[in-house]
């Protein structure tokens, strides 16, 4: 998974304990690095300490001996104390004259490898030109590390009368034992602390994103067509704020442009309607204008046949009428807002009522029980239901057997009413348009039931929702709610 697909809750739990390891592995090297450090400063103080201490020791010998101080009486003169010397203070050396060739040694228990008969030319070089006369040399020998220091003896008058030559080897098992311990409890405090870092990561990145989440689920709220909540977050950061500022400055816009919105499609709506109606009524206009103009063209008082003619043309007006009668009423329903009534139905024996209008067998009704009671309005609860059924019986074609289902059940605080058809279904490019105010797939009619049932419905809270297959049948499924809010 890509780092920038991460929630940010996500990417700071991450990186808090990232840094918190990253933190870790670094106070380890640096620990580890100090140590080591810390190793070559004790190994080189000790030597130090060892060689003032043997030196001091091989004065007083020097100062007690009864020989003459001279090189070459050095081996006589430390015969039996070199060994003295080196078992006193723990550690082996070499005396080598001025040239660097090997005078004496306490090489009894010392590997062979570990002592040089001859001191090379360039150590000899760099201990007479070193400030102090004294030099170090670093090496490994089968893994191990060794130190050998060079430095001059002198005389009671400082003269030099040889080199002191301290092979030292680097024990750091003990110093191993204590890092060993030492990272072991640093690994036990690390655990410790990942622990914790990982729960404080965890409620810290939940506390920084929880405001963040709040915002995200308003704006997942935020729809245009309903008013929208603005968030009120007390006790945030400045850029928190800005955010929230910005987002209920876009809500007052989204209202703004919501009403202006609404405004202008009620009018287009009332547009298109006042145009549709214009167009129903002037449909019988024509035929009432040709009648009447074909009447004063033939009307003659003499005519035995006058009273028939007459009556023909009163009932071809009087149909016109009837006709455009039946538009204007079609448009006052559909304009007319339904009026909310408190009124507790058993939605039930309504609906059987708006089905005994029909009459026809092939009409079945299934209620899930005898009573469901809800708050409606009864005259616009059987306006709905008679608009879906009759528009369902003129779905179905003439060469099918007709049959509409209605049921009407619960659904938590809902209640639901389905009324099904075994038409010719809905064609893909009309499913759109089912309710729109003028659409209509039938001949005559202005399109406005299904507008108008909608209409209801959503007045009343409710949804209406359609599923439709091609020559097999549309259902029909209207939901409201028990009480209204």
């Amino acid at each position: 998974m890509k780092i920038s697909k991460l929630s940010l809750r996500l990417r700071i739990f991450f990186a808090m304990i990232f840094l918190v390891l990253l933190a870790s592995i670094l106070i380890a090297l640096v620990a580890a690095y100090q140590y080591s450090e810390e190793t070559q400063d004790y190994h080189e103080q000790r030597l130090e300490r060892k060689e003032k201490n043997i030196k001091r020791h091989l004065d007083f010998v020097i100062r007690e001996t009864t020989f003459e101080v001279i090189p070459e009486k050095l081996p006589l003169i430390f015969k039996d104390e070199i060994y003295k010397i080196a078992d006193i203070h723990g550690l082996k050396l070499n005396l080598y004259d001025l040239e660097g060739s090997l005078l004496i040694s306490s090489k009894a228990s010392l590997p062979q490898d570990t002592i040089e008969g001859c001191i090379d030319a360039n150590i000899l070089n760099k201990l007479s030109q070193s400030v102090g006369h004294k030099h170090v040399v670093l090496r490994e020998e089968k893994g191990e590390n060794f130190r050998s220091s060079y430095t001059y003896i002198t005389d009671q008058k400082f003269k030099p009368l040889a080199i002191l030559n301290l092979p030292y080897l680097e024990n750091d098992d003990f110093l191993s034992r204590e890092l060993y311990e030492f990272f072991e409890r640093l690994g036990y405090t690390y655990i410790l602390m990942l622990i914790i870092a990982i729960a404080l990561a965890y409620f810290l990145s939940k506390y920084i994103t929880r405001t963040l989440k709040t915002i995200s689920d308003k704006m997942n709220q935020t729809r245009f067509e309903k008013r929208n909540e603005k968030i009120e977050i007390e006790s945030t950061t400045e850029e928190i704020a800005t955010l929230v500022k910005s987002y209920n400055s876009m809500i007052d816009q989204i209202e703004e442009s919501a009403v202006k919105l609404a405004k202008s499609e009620r009018e287009q709506a009332w547009r298109e309607m006042a145009k549709q109606v214009a167009h129903e009524i002037k449909n019988p206009l024509t035929p009432m204008r040709l009648t009447v103009q074909s009447f004063q063209r033939k009307f003659n008082p003499e005519d035995p046949e006058i009273i028939g003619k007459l009556d023909e043309y009163s009932k071809t007006l009087i149909q016109q009428i009837d006709t455009m009668s039946a538009i204007a009423g079609a448009f006052s329903n559909f304009a007319k807002m339904p009026a909310q009534q408190k009124e507790m139905l058993n939605v039930v024996k309504v609906v059987d009522l708006a089905l005994d209008i029909f009459n026809e067998d092939y009409i079945e009704f299934h209620p899930e029980k005898d009573e469901i009671i809800a708050k409606l309005d009864r005259t616009q609860l059987i306006r709905v239901i008679t608009n879906l059924v009759k528009n369902g019986i003129q779905a179905i074609p003439d060469h099918k057997t007709p049959q509409i289902l209605v049921n009407v059940f619960e659904n938590e605080n809902e209640v639901v009413i389905t009324i099904s058809d075994n038409g010719n279904g809905i064609a893909e490019e009309n499913r759109s348009k089912v309710f729109e105010p003028k659409f209509t797939t039938k001949s005559s009619g202005m399109g406005l039931g299904l507008a108008m049932v909608k209409n209801i419905v959503e007045t009343y809270q409710g949804t209406i929702t359609f599923v439709t297959q091609t020559d097999i049948g549309t259902t029909f499924t209207v939901a409201f709610p028990k009480e209204l809010k």
